[in-house]
């Protein structure tokens, strides 16, 4: 069998999707306090929550434990804000915090810290019902129906928000390093720029390279979502052999169209040949955490959290499963 790391988010306090990620098999978990509000929302990766001190952590490490789930990934982590990415006041004290989650995970083994680079406007959708077979619903990104809502007023460029991230990696992967943590970071969802006004740059597989070598070393690294890389118009295979190891963690999931139109679908039943794709992290050595990402709404679910119901994850991690033990097979 691989050793690929089946993750599920899972809210931070428990409830009856810690249970059922036991039941279903899985083993680790990646505490999620946000659980996926879609929407035009803020880029704000402080999701409400405090960021967690080292004993909160380990609280919540021995809690999940305590079920038998293990805790590869956190993050975002409470701990950043648009001071980070567009450099403004508090940013130094928002950058030593996120330092200190970073050791916080150091001390807990937990490998892998996860956050984002998209200003002002988190993950987006403009429609959240979006009807696939048997009425199941999803979410979907039209970008023209996105741009004729208001701007929001952000003054800076792109080559602002590289150079912020430049500073950024500079005071945070050392810290990494020290900790044995390695960082990955979300590419923008939808992968655009500029989104009402608001530039955004990790928007292609180009924008990666680019990330990786403003500060080369095995800390820094992506998260990589295969939906948005799909989205990009990248071609998923080949993609995941030229980061290869670079490739800390791994969003799995499957979309129709591109980054202007795009839709979620069901993991087994979108255009992508996710067999090959699976085929691909294998063949790279990929021991990471993986999770279903964005799965569909299914029946008498409330569709309260879009993407992030739990029957369909169910069916994600079957399907995932399945995926794995075949390529590990051949």
């Amino acid at each position: 069998m691989s050793d690929i790391k089946l993750t599920l988010a899972l809210p931070s306090g428990p409830d009856d999707r810690w249970e059922l990620a036991r039941q279903m098999g899985v083993e680790y978990a990646h505490p999620h306090p946000a659980m996926g509000a879609a929407g035009l929302g803020s880029g704000d990766d402080r999701t409400g929550d405090a960021p967690p001190d080292y004993d909160d952590l380990l609280r919540l490490v021995n809690a999940f434990e305590n079920v038998g789930l293990e805790v590869p990934v956190i993050g975002p982590c409470g701990t950043m804000s648009d001071a980070t990415r567009l450099g403004r006041e508090g940013r130094d004290e928002e950058i030593e915090a996120t330092c200190q989650v970073i050791r916080n995970a150091g001390a807990l083994d937990i490998p892998v810290v996860t956050y984002s680079w998209m200003s002002r406007f988190w993950w987006m959708r403009t429609d959240e019902r979006v009807p696939l077979r048997g009425n199941s619903l999803t979410t979907r990104y039209v970008h023209e129906q996105s741009e004729r809502g208001p701007g929001a007023g952000v003054d800076a460029a792109e080559e602002d928000l590289w150079e912020n991230l430049g500073y950024f990696l500079e005071r945070v992967v050392p810290v990494a390093e020290e900790e044995g943590v390695k960082l990955a970071l979300h590419p923008d969802d939808p992968p655009l720029s500029p989104v009402r006004g608001v530039p955004r740059i990790i928007t292609s597989p180009e924008a990666y390279d680019r990330v990786l070598d403003l500060y080369p070393s095995e800390s820094n690294g992506i998260s990589f979502c295969t939906g948005n890389f799909i989205a990009m118009g990248a071609d998923l295979s080949e993609a995941i052999h030229h980061f290869g190891a670079n490739i800390h963690y791994v969003h799995f999931r499957d979309v129709e169209g591109d980054a202007e139109d795009v839709t979620e679908v069901w993991h087994d039943a979108g255009p992508t040949d996710m067999l090959a794709a699976m085929r691909a992290f294998h063949e790279i050595g990929f021991d990471g955490p993986m999770r279903p990402d964005h799965v569909p709404t299914m029946q008498s679910e409330t569709n309260e959290r879009p993407g992030y119901e739990m029957k369909g994850r169910i069916l994600a991690v079957g399907y995932m499963r399945g995926l794995i033990e075949a390529v590990t097979d051949e």
